[in-house]
């Protein structure tokens, strides 16, 4: 029993010992101090110039490139030529299609013509049983005074009588004829018509496909890419080429995503050019995350300088707002804004930094703000202390 209670108390003390502290290099460590005062809120974004207007050509058709006429890199017009490319069966296509228009305009023209000459045959009998019916409606008219004057018969008048109402009855029914061929002859006009109009249709598609062969720049610009080479088989849809109109840049940045919460639209950006820095605001922001990363937009509110082109590497800074009077220090390795977190820290005139809780708050690309655990003055290790996470206590010389 006595040895069993001399064995608890010499674990209790090896485990009030506790583990030695490590010791790292003060040259090897980030150590800032905690500072109070104001905090301006920037993120920090690198990226490139890309053009506004960007337009992608795409083959129209499949087909073999047969010349490469423009080069990359050379201004174009909206209608210089760039590829010619090649494709028999378009071609044939195209004269097959005319062709066919050719036989439907001679169809219409050949039943607009037969239609005509057998509505002239139909108001032509009309008009003999209207001069018909007339000259019966005279001699009606002639034998009704004859038998009024008792030189005619009731029966010779009633038999004037039948063939006036005969005639009147086929000028009625003839009218009936000329009215139902003039909607029938509309009727087949209009399906020969719609029969030419579909032949022409098909020729448009046919022309289409080959004015497509013909591969032009389709805005004035700069040519910049040729994805294709002479002899090259292209199906439909392929990329051909890309051009760009130089003069009219904007910057994309790839915001980190642990920062992108805070982007909004109409933010000022500074981007840095090489020597030059200028000013420009967010018009763009892309919904999606890719790789870690937010796609930002930024369009100039400045002239560009004459350096500036297509692809050349920027560093842009996007300004958020401004902290007043709180307690900052650099942006650790592994702080997440408004979260919790622990850091050794240093008070001054020690050689040994204390693990201490803390609490971060806003955050910009290079500080963040510390809202509890710090106060101004103490002096954080910023680095990635991760080798030393089962340790309270880190010896600094």
């Amino acid at each position: 029993m006595c040895a069993m209670a001399v064995v608890v108390v010499l674990v209790a003390a090896l485990f009030g010992l506790g583990k030695a502290a490590p010791t790292a290099q003060r040259g090897d460590l980030w150590i800032d101090a905690a500072r109070r005062g104001d905090m301006r809120r920037e993120i920090r974004a690198t990226g490139t110039l890309v053009p506004r207007d960007i337009r992608w050509i795409t083959a129209g058709v499949t087909a073999t490139v047969q010349q490469v006429v423009v080069l990359a890199g050379a201004r174009v017009g909206h209608d210089d030529l760039i590829l010619q490319l090649t494709n028999p069966e378009v071609q044939a296509n195209v004269r097959k299609a005319q062709a066919a228009l050719a036989g439907a305009n001679a169809d219409v023209a050949a039943s607009r013509a037969s239609l005509s000459s057998q509505l002239l045959d139909q108001q032509a009998t009309r008009a003999a049983a209207q001069s018909d019916w007339k000259v019966a409606e005279v001699k009606n008219q002639a034998f009704t005074r004859g038998h009024d004057a008792g030189v005619i018969a009731a029966v010779e008048l009633r038999e004037s009588q039948i063939k006036l109402e005969q005639s009147a009855s086929r000028v009625k029914i003839d009218g009936q004829r000329v009215d139902a061929f003039e909607r029938n002859m509309a009727a087949q006009l209009l399906a020969s018509q719609a029969r030419r109009d579909e032949s022409a249709s098909l020729l448009a598609i046919a022309q289409q496909q080959a004015d497509a062969l013909q591969v032009r720049a389709g805005i004035d610009g700069i040519l910049q890419q040729v994805e294709v080479e002479p002899g090259q088989q292209v199906a439909t849809g392929a990329k051909l080429a890309r051009v760009a109109r130089p003069d009219d840049l904007i910057a994309r940045l790839q915001v980190p995503e642990a920062l992108a919460g805070d982007l909004s639209l109409d933010l000022q950006v500074a981007v840095e050019l090489r020597e030059a820095s200028v000013i420009g605001h967010v018009s763009r922001i892309d919904p999606a995350v890719r790789d870690g990363s937010v796609t930002v937009d930024v369009a100039f509110d400045q002239k560009l300088p004459a350096g500036a082109r297509p692809d050349l590497s920027v560093q842009g800074r996007v300004v958020l707002d401004t902290l007043k009077d709180v307690i900052s220090i650099g942006r650790p390795a592994l702080a997440a804004p408004n979260g919790p977190g622990t850091l050794f820290v240093l008070h001054q005139g020690e050689t040994t930094a204390q693990r201490l809780p803390v609490r971060f708050g806003a955050a910009s690309s290079d500080r963040i703000q510390v809202v509890q655990g710090l106060k101004p003055g103490d002096q954080a290790v910023l680095s990635d202390t991760s080798q030393w996470s089962g340790y309270d206590r880190l010896r600094v010389r």
